[in-house]
């Protein structure tokens, strides 16, 4: 029978009040406390901390704090990754970020979701989709990015967009729900 924590990846419904996940969240918490303790030449020390939050992380990556996320190791970004203040990211799915990749202060990435009607039996059940973000794209401030979209390489996300639907390469979307306004050229 697998565990919460394989049926959470799996994007199954799971009990999110399980021990273990219980215990993750716990220590991302602290990770991320630590992290939005640092100062801003604290270059080193935030550079130790986000590897040991992230399941992955490229070169030259900035996140300025506060930064929140719920497990963080199933967070992966590339190089020359900036994320801008105030961004969260709940991450009960694997959330992949590509390289040269811009995101603006207050920008939500949720993999994250809950059944519209609580399950018989499940104290908290949650589910949560994939999220995959291209390469050198842009995300502008307090555009929210919602559970199993994909944004595509060279896309924009106009600030304050809700994006519920894959996002095609080379377009820039706005709005809620966000839609294609135009192609990149």
């Amino acid at each position: 029978m697998p565990s919460e924590k394989e049926k959470m990846l799996d994007g199954e419904l799971y009990d999110a009040g399980d021990p273990e996940l219980v215990a993750e969240r716990e220590w991302a918490n602290d990770l991320t406390r630590r992290y939005n303790e640092t100062r801003a030449g604290d270059r080193e020390r935030r550079r130790e901390l986000l590897e040991a939050l992230f399941g992955s992380l490229g070169d030259d990556c900035v996140v300025e704090p506060p930064f929140r996320c719920d497990y963080g190791s199933n967070v992966h970004v590339g190089e020359n990754f900036y994320a801008n203040f105030d961004c969260v990211v709940l991450d009960v799915c694997p959330v992949e970020i590509g390289r040269n990749c811009l995101v603006g202060p207050g920008v939500h990435i949720y993999a994250a979701s809950h059944p519209l009607r609580r399950e018989e039996g499940a104290k908290d059940p949650e589910y949560g989709k994939p999220v995959t973000i291209g390469d050198d794209v842009w995300i502008g401030g307090r555009a929210v990015i919602n559970p199993g979209v994909t944004v595509g390489d060279e896309a924009v996300v106009g600030s304050g967009a809700v994006v519920t639907d894959d996002v095609p390469a080379g377009v820039v979307v706005q709005g809620n729900p966000a839609t294609v306004v135009r192609e990149i050229e």
